[in-house]
């Protein structure tokens, strides 16, 4: 199996990769990483939790202390939510702790001041969501003729929310002289056209299709009326062996009922959706990440930036009507070769969306009664 030495990396990356305790590159790493410190464009189809933004940021980190040019903007990383962006900027400082590269993350939602302060400081990396990053260049506090490597990353989900006309706004105002890597977790024709259209020879990585599901996750599901799922959910968090769980509702209004509800149990949670402010959503994943709660309920597109390691519990309390979002929601546990459980709730209406997602992961979940013991039931 490769270590990372055998990737060629620098010591300080190999030492800051030591620090964050990677031992050993995930798949997307192992294939991606050599490419990029080749120079070659890459068009790599891996969803989150794979490990793709370290597959990103390692090399273009090693790469720009390779060639200490002018300061400036040098590489540039599109992403579609703020809480991605964060995340991303987290990984470039983790792996670049021992490097002078400054890293920033830029996003709408919040006052521009500390992004325009940081910006006029002098950034290396710039992460950014496109409408913010399209509005700072307008007002001339980004410069971006100097951007050597770009990412585009989620694009699948870039284009869902509707960013496209202003990722090509953005196309047309960097070099066409650059090396591109673009990342989305599916490859629907739409993607690959659009792919195509900006990268140059690009080599293709893919690694974990949609379809599957990690062997460490342990899934279940129960069958129970919508009027009970909240009971449901309060017997089985009240549950001393459940720890951290993520608990997904459909919409930004039952995040915050099902919240309301437990709290009346006494169970303390969280809510992250879009219409949370920037502050509210980043003190509930601060709270959830450092374990003072231990019960985050979102939304699917809130979700997509939540990026922890030792996640043990995802509930479905409602399931989701794309299959390949199941896919999503559950492989935020089980990574990294640790356990995870994934405990769906179905109702009668949810029937065929049930038998959508068994169809797409060629997988009959097991069926639990919900009046068994809850230990049985989380297999633990």
């Amino acid at each position: 199996m490769t270590n990372f030495k055998q990737l060629n990396l620098i010591q300080p990356i190999e030492h800051a990769l030591k620090d964050a305790g990677y031992q050993v590159p995930t798949e997307i790493q192992q294939n991606t990483i050599p490419l990029v410190l080749q120079g070659k464009d890459v068009l790599g189809c891996a969803q989150t939790g794979t490990g793709k933004t370290a597959a990103f940021a390692i090399p273009i980190l090693q790469k720009l202390h390779a060639t200490s040019k002018a300061s400036g903007i040098r590489a540039l990383v599109l992403t579609p939510t703020r809480e991605l962006a964060l995340q991303i900027e987290e990984s470039f400082n983790d792996y670049g702790k021992y490097l002078k590269i400054p890293c920033l993350a830029i996003f709408g939602g919040v006052p521009q001041g500390k992004q325009v302060a940081t910006l006029k400081r002098g950034v290396n990396v710039l992460i950014a969501t496109p409408g913010r990053l399209l509005d700072l260049h307008q007002q001339g506090f980004v410069k971006l003729g100097g951007i050597e490597v770009l990412v585009l990353d989620e694009a699948d989900h870039m284009l869902d929310l509707g960013f496209v006309n202003d990722v090509k706004k953005i196309l047309t105002k960097i070099p066409a002289k650059r090396q591109t890597l673009f990342f989305s977790a599916t490859m629907p024709a739409t993607i690959r056209k659009f792919a195509h259209s900006i990268l140059h020879q690009p080599a293709e990585v893919s690694v974990t299709p949609v379809s599957s599901v990690a062997q460490t996750v342990r899934q279940s599901v129960f069958f129970v009326e919508k009027k009970e799922k909240t009971e449901l959910l309060i017997q089985l968090l009240s549950n001393k062996v459940i720890s951290r769980t993520l608990v997904f509702t459909r919409t930004k209004h039952g995040a915050d009922k099902l919240v309301r509800q437990l709290a009346k149990s006494g169970i303390h949670a969280a809510a992250i959706h879009g219409n949370k402010s920037q502050n509210a959503r980043q003190k509930a994943l601060n709270d959830f990440k450092s374990n003072r709660i231990n019960i985050l309920v979102a939304t699917d597109i809130a979700a997509r930036g939540i990026d922890i390691d030792e996640l043990p519990h995802v509930v479905n309390y409602e399931l989701p009507n794309v299959p390949e979002t199941y896919v999503h929601r559950i492989g935020r546990t089980g990574r990294a070769g640790k356990d995870g459980i994934a405990v769906s709730f179905c109702d009668l209406e949810q029937r065929s969306e049930l038998g959508d997602i068994q169809k797409l992961i060629g997988f009959n979940i097991p069926v639990k009664n919900k009046m068994e013991d809850f230990r049985q039931a989380v297999n633990l």
